[in-house]
């Protein structure tokens, strides 16, 4: 008698798959097929698929260098990994992920997103066009900028965002970019030299170079500046668990991060929705707002043991469940969407050439919409709770 893994293997092939040696594969019993595309799927030697809310749609091609796991997640049309590990991600149209990366739960892989070899995410959402090198760590961060796969936002290989502290807490997730400008792909791309690192949270400007071997410890809200290390004096000096030289500024990088996701979660109920369509099917954009809601659960979570870890509670966790459904102006947010539905109309249901098509005036409008979303997110918590 077949086992289940064969049957559904051999379902696989009479859709249209490609497995060029299905001895080799294992295709988890709670899978259900019908959410894996027959049209140009390519599932090479060495891959196994888990999860009964995978998807996999058309022209998909998994591990050509080497053996990739798949376990929950939601992949779009035309993406490509290479190898390596997934785990309740999210990958969108033209991603494509490079050999022996590690991704897991809460990442979000925007439009032509591209990593390159042995990179590890975790509650990281990149936006379009965003790329990384190698042989890098780039959990719990947001990246935006630029505005093609030519002019795109980059972080060099063997680069490093710190998220663990000495004091044992997480609360340091950093926003490189924002969302209010970063969703309308018209901005300044940012780059983040190789053998270097950001020490969370940290918020960068768009335009922000930093130089090869650079670590960010402080935030640069100021656009199109270099960030460069020199030869420093070195020190040893005493440490004291439990201390923080800048408790304000975390709080508010945190707050500020998290409104922004807020943020994204609106534009993705509002106009991400307006795309639906059969190579972005309601179940990929299901998906997409499960792993964003993981993200933001998982910030507010991580904000809310920093705040009990240094021996205050703030009603962190209830304040944000207040501001979460914030949809800011909603007339202003009405007149953006008809840029919107103005765009559809002239260049159909593709993502990219919609938002890249807005006009100035458009674009300005989402912008501002989001923007105050962040702002009275921001405003709205930190109201409830008193910095020191």
């Amino acid at each position: 008698m077949k086992n289940q893994s064969i049957l559904k293997i051999e379902k696989l092939l009479k859709k249209g798959v490609k497995i060029p040696n299905p001895d080799s594969i294992e295709i988890g019993s709670e899978v259900d097929t019908d959410r894996i595309s027959g049209e140009g799927v390519v599932i090479y030697s060495g891959c196994k698929i888990f999860g009964s809310s995978t998807l996999i749609l058309k022209n998909t091609r998994m591990g050509y260098e080497s053996p990739v796991t798949i376990e929950n997640c939601q992949i779009g049309t035309n993406v490509d990994i290479k190898g390596g590990f997934l785990r309740e991600a999210v990958l969108l149209d033209k991603v494509s992920i490079g050999y022996g990366s590690h991704i897991r739960e809460g990442t979000i892989l925007e439009e032509e997103a591209n990593i390159a070899h042995m990179v590890g995410l975790k509650h990281t959402i990149l936006l379009p066009f965003v790329t990384l090198g190698s042989l890098i760590n780039f959990c719990d961060c947001f990246m935006s900028g630029g505005t093609s796969k030519k002019d795109h936002s980059e972080v060099g290989s063997s680069y490093i965002h710190f998220n663990y502290t000495p004091n044992q807490d997480k609360a340091t997730a950093s926003l490189v970019g924002d969302v209010p400008n970063g969703v309308m792909l018209n901005q300044r791309p940012i780059f983040l030299g190789g053998q270097g690192g950001i020490v969370g949270p940290c918020r960068l400007a768009f335009g922000t170079v930093t130089a090869a071997g650079s670590i960010c410890r402080k935030d640069e809200l100021r656009p199109n500046r270099l960030i460069f290390e020199g030869l420093r004096k070195s020190g040893n000096i005493p440490f004291t668990s439990g201390m923080y030289r800048s408790l304000k500024r975390i709080m508010v990088n945190n707050i500020i991060y998290i409104a922004n996701l807020i943020a994204l979660m609106q534009w993705y109920l509002h106009v991400r929705s307006k795309f639906i369509s059969s190579d972005f099917p309601d179940v990929l954009f299901e998906g997409l707002k499960e792993k964003l809601n993981m993200v933001i659960d998982e910030r507010i979570g991580r904000l809310k043991d920093f705040c009990q870890n240094k021996g205050d509670f703030y009603e962190i966790e209830e304040s944000f469940n207040k501001m979460r459904l914030n949809e800011g102006d909603r007339s202003l947010r009405d007149t953006f969407l008809k840029h919107i539905d103005s765009g559809i109309q002239k260049s159909g249901m593709n993502y990219i050439s919609v938002i890249k098509g807005l006009e100035n005036t458009g674009a300005e409008l989402g912008t501002k919409w989001l923007q105050e979303i962040v702002d009275s997110v921001t405003e709205g918590i930190l109201n409830h709770i008193s910095l020191k």
